[in-house]
């Protein structure tokens, strides 16, 4: 039986979802990532943007240059997080076998599954209508018999589409393509590969794996197997998260202490209610700076019980932090804390310890609130004056991050 893989991918995710929850955003250029008179990326453009250039990852300075018309939008993960949490629940229906790659993107392997709904091309239809019926959010999808060409296929039928390549016919599909349509092959990659001659993935399909090996190692292989249309990696369904972590890129460098332990413990409090969330506690906790120019460091501490409580969290990153602050005179330009290690909730406590107990009713009476009247419900004297520096919509303030990790 020939393997039917697809690669379904929301289009222009976060924008797309801003456009459902607000209809007058479609039809025009939004950029989802911030303001553009602060630092930061853009996380998502919506197609009528990208018309005029504007990407993901390009510097929001940059993006209003080209396109001073566009709607600005700071964004909300959670959010995106929730119409993710969705979309992963309807593809599921259609197969066990289900590995997200993002928010926004999962293979499917369809094998055996596909005859349920007459084919693999009728089957990604119906998935494309439930997720416009329940979600409102365009999809686009490709099928083939690996990962790797149904991601190809995938990009090739956007915005909404659907391309599908039958068996056998893979490396006819891929021979006239740009090299730099075969995922793995990066900018630096594709020069090299040009350098050589090879513009397209048929010619790199034809190029001598010894060749290749001389300018990429071992992976030669993998390149070569791919631009040919071989991949049989199997589509592997996610285990459990090793690690949480939040982190946010401040509008100005800073050496504000006060700022900074406050914008930690909003960070902590982020990090220790994903962790509860999961039922899981954490062994090490660990903090990110970057300072002003651009060297990031991290600290970490293993604790000797696993915690999930936020004031633990805050209270190790926090001297961590200062620590760190002591012997580095730089403004910081990045912050961010997260937890690694992580093992089965509900550790065994010791009699003496009555601080654990209460902090985990503390943390669960928190969790409650916040889950029925949003996160900033509740707030911690240090989190109270970001109240005042950022912006605000029904679910309270938010950090301003880049990677919408806040």
């Amino acid at each position: 039986m020939a393997r039917r893989i697809m690669l379904i991918d929301l289009d222009a995710f976060f924008v797309s979802v801003e456009q459902v929850l607000n209809p007058e955003l479609k039809g025009k250029p939004v950029v989802v990532g911030g303001k553009p008179d602060r630092r930061g990326v853009v996380a998502a453009a919506s197609y009528e943007a990208r018309t005029f250039g504007l990407r993901s990852g390009m510097p929001l300075a940059t993006a209003v240059r080209l396109c001073p018309q566009a709607i600005f939008i700071e964004g909300n993960f959670h959010r995106y997080r929730e119409f993710s949490e969705k979309f992963m629940a309807i593809l599921a229906d259609f197969s066990p076998f289900l590995e997200p790659a993002g928010l926004d993107e999962a293979y499917l392997d369809a094998t055996g599954f596909e005859s349920l709904h007459g084919s693999a091309s009728m089957m990604a239809k119906k998935i494309k209508q439930r997720v416009k019926d329940e979600l409102g959010l365009p999809v686009s999808i490709g099928i083939a018999s690996g990962k790797v060409i149904a991601k190809v296929a995938c990009e090739q039928s956007k915005p909404d589409g659907l391309l599908e390549t039958a068996p056998g016919s893979e490396g006819d599909f891929l021979r006239p393509l740009p090299v730099g349509r075969l995922p793995g092959i990066g900018k630096k990659s594709e020069a090299v590969l040009k350098g050589l001659g090879i513009t397209t993935i048929g010619e790199l399909a034809k190029a001598p794996v010894k060749l290749l090996g001389h300018y990429f190692g071992s992976y030669a292989t993998v390149l070569h197997e791919h631009a040919s249309g071989i991949d049989e990696s199997p589509v592997t369904p996610p285990g459990p998260a090793k690690s949480i972590s939040r982190e946010t890129t401040f509008a100005k460098d800073t050496r504000d202490l006060t700022f900074l332990l406050a914008t930690l413990r909003y960070l902590a409090e982020q990090v220790g209610s994903e962790l509860r969330e999961t039922g899981k506690q954490a062994r090490c906790i660990n903090i990110k700076l970057r300072y002003a120019d651009f060297t990031t460091i991290t600290r970490q501490h293993t604790l000797e019980q696993p915690a999930s409580a936020d004031q633990t969290i805050f209270e190790t990153g926090a001297r961590l932090l200062e620590k760190e602050l002591r012997t580095e005179k730089q403004r910081v330009r990045l912050i961010g804390t997260g937890v690694s290690n992580l093992v089965e909730g509900s550790q065994q406590t010791s009699m003496l310890d009555t601080r654990t107990p209460r902090l985990a009713k503390l943390n669960a009476t928190i969790d409650r609130i916040r889950e029925r009247y949003g996160f900033t419900a509740i707030q911690t004297g240090r989190t109270f004056l970001l109240k005042d520096l950022f912006e605000k919509d029904e679910d309270g303030y938010s950090l301003h991050t880049p990677g919408l990790s806040g």
